[in-house]
């Protein structure tokens, strides 16, 4: 883990590169004492993200350094699908793909294609489709995600390319773990008024609380009458918010009793999307779609 010592003479924003188990990429903003980092290679991940002092994030590090499993923590990306699919499979012009939880991205190695501490600390990653991925989704396509850190704020930026001759199927999303002390002291703000239980599949209206005494807590709000929530930790004295544009039509909550996370996931589809239909997005040849997500810390303290 990186010093949480902000001194010396550098500039405002700055990336530096470390070699740890895997590569990783600080991205600074000195003046904020605020810093993220990024592991290309372990499906483009964010682990880290700091600010004021304080860590935001999640991290499983167990799972983080065992490259067989998949990450717990973070910001994972989830593409070509958000959750899972029935038996892990869809069909697809006469022929039948296994696709597990959440797609391959965030499994795959990215590559770093940009750097910038022109306006904030910017590194863009870029996956694109391979035999591999063929074999499971059949198409062929580029994605480049852009991290901006400034200030308080962390924006990700999305950039999805179809290179096939057909229209292409997915949704997409991001699953941020975020780190907190009490559970049964946190306040929500989450534009909805009702939310779809995903483990008994029950519609239920939704107050702004939920039973942590729960084993597990996994809803989804499908019917979205804005496209910003919020957290609030009294015990840190932090809210973190969340904006999302308009491609994300669902948001999803999850936690596990006795794990210090809670996630505020936007998905651009609900689960199941990609045999249903539901909300799913096609995106021509050739044509380009950028979205973009807004995370930003605020301290309470008066």
């Amino acid at each position: 883990m990186m010093s949480q010592d902000f001194c010396g003479e550098v500039p405002v924003f700055a990336i530096a590169e470390e070699q740890r188990q895997y590569k990783t990429y600080v991205l600074r903003d000195e003046g904020h004492a605020s810093c993220l980092e990024i592991v290309p290679e372990r499906g483009g991940i964010v682990t880290r993200w700091q600010v004021r002092g304080q860590d935001l994030l999640y991290l499983d590090g167990d799972r983080f350094a065992n490259p067989e499993l998949s990450i717990r923590g973070g910001i994972p990306i989830l593409f070509p699908i958000c959750g899972n699919l029935p038996d892990n499979t869809y069909t697809l012009n006469g022929q039948t793909y296994t696709l597990k939880q959440h797609g391959f991205a965030r499994d795959l190695p990215w590559q770093v294609s940009d750097r910038s501490t022109k306006d904030g600390a910017s590194l863009t990653l870029t996956l694109v489709s391979s035999e591999a991925t063929r074999a499971v989704y059949p198409f062929d396509f580029r994605l480049d995600f852009t991290y901006i850190l400034q200030g308080d704020t962390l924006t990700i930026r999305q950039r999805y390319l179809n290179q096939s001759g057909d229209p292409m199927p997915f949704s997409t999303g991001l699953h941020p773990y975020f780190q907190v002390a009490d559970k049964s002291a946190l306040t929500f703000d989450i534009p909805a008024k009702s939310l779809l239980n995903q483990i008994t599949w029950y519609t239920e209206p939704f107050e702004g609380r939920f039973d942590f005494s729960m084993p597990e807590i996994d809803v989804a709000f499908p019917e979205l009458l804005g496209q910003r929530a919020s957290m609030t930790d009294p015990q840190r004295q932090l809210e973190i918010t969340m904006e999302a544009d308009p491609n994300y039509s669902v948001f999803v909550f999850w936690t596990q009793q006795g794990k210090d996370f809670c996630c505020v996931e936007p998905w651009t589809a609900p689960r199941y999307a990609l045999v249903t239909g539901d909300r799913l997005l096609h995106l021509e040849p050739a044509i380009p779609l950028t979205t973009e997500v807004r995370l930003t810390a605020r301290s309470t303290q008066s």
